[in-house]
C-alpha cells in the first residue's frame, strides 16, 4: 500500500517521510519543485513534483491512500491559506474519492470547529481546517482526522494525550506529530475517526 504524502517538505511531511523510509512503509513524496525533491532523492525516497495552487492529480497514481499534511505557513496571507489549507485539501479529497483512494488522512489542528476562539492571525487558517475537515467528513472515502495542538520543536518522546484535561498543555511536538501519523498510516483498518494529539504519557497504540 503506497501513500501519497501532500506536504512532504514541511517540517512535520519531512520528519514523517524518514520515519516511513526507516519503517519500509512505501510512500510517495509529492514536493513543489525539483529543487525540494533533491532532498527525499538523496535519502532514497519516492518523489513526485505537484503543486496544490495548480495540477496535481498525476501525483496520485498508484497511491492507495492519501495524508494531508501541508501547510500554508505562518507568513503568508490569507490568500495562501484559501488556495494551501483549504481549495488544496478539498481538491485532494475529491482526486481520492474518484479515484478510489482507500483513507484520506488529514493533518488537521485542536479546535479547528471553533476559529473565532483563536488568536485573531489564526482565524483564517482554523477556518479553513474547519471548512476542509467538514468537506472529508461528508466525502465518500474513508478518513482519519488528527487533530494536533500547539506544535513545538521538542524531541520526540512517543507519549501521547488525547485531550487538554488529560494533557494539561496545549502542545505537541511536530515530532511526535511525525511518529503518530506513521502509526496511522501504518494501521489500514482505522477510519472514520478523529484523533486529538497532544504531549502526554499514553503510547501512541493507546489513542489508535
Amino acid at each position: 500500500m503506497t501513500t501519497l504524502v501532500i506536504g512532504a517538505n514541511g517540517q512535520i511531511g519531512k520528519q514523517f517521510c524518514e520515519l516511513a523510509k526507516q519503517a519500509g512503509t512505501p510512500i510517495k513524496a509529492m514536493v513543489r519543485s525539483e529543487e525540494q525533491a533533491a532532498w527525499f532523492q538523496e535519502r532514497g525516497i519516492n518523489t513526485v513534483v505537484g503543486d496544490l495552487e495548480s495540477e496535481f492529480e498525476h501525483a496520485f497514481n498508484g497511491c492507495d491512500q492519501v495524508v494531508f499534511t501541508a501547510g500554508s505557513g505562518p507568513h503568508t496571507g490569507p490568500d495562501k491559506t484559501l488556495m494551501i489549507d483549504l481549495f488544496g485539501a478539498i481538491r485532494a479529497a475529491d482526486i481520492a474519492s474518484q479515484r478510489g483512494l482507500s483513507r484520506y488522512i488529514m493533518v488537521s489542528a485542536i479546535r479547528a470547529e471553533k476559529p473565532l476562539e483563536a488568536p485573531e492571525k489564526m482565524r483564517p487558517y482554523m477556518a479553513a481546517k474547519f471548512a476542509a475537515d467538514a468537506h472529508l467528513r461528508h466525502s465518500d472515502v474513508s478518513h482519519v482526522i488528527l487533530k494536533p495542538g500547539r506544535l513545538t520543536d521538542d524531541e520526540p518522546t512517543h507519549k501521547f494525550a488525547n485531550s487538554l484535561e488529560e494533557a494539561g498543555e496545549n502542545h505537541i511536538s511536530r515530532a511526535n506529530v511525525a511518529y503518530a501519523l506513521l502509526r496511522v498510516v501504518q494501521a489500514p483498518d482505522l477510519i472514520n475517526q478523529e484523533i486529538t494529539l497532544l504531549d502526554g504519557k499514553r503510547p501512541i497504540d493507546a489513542l489508535l
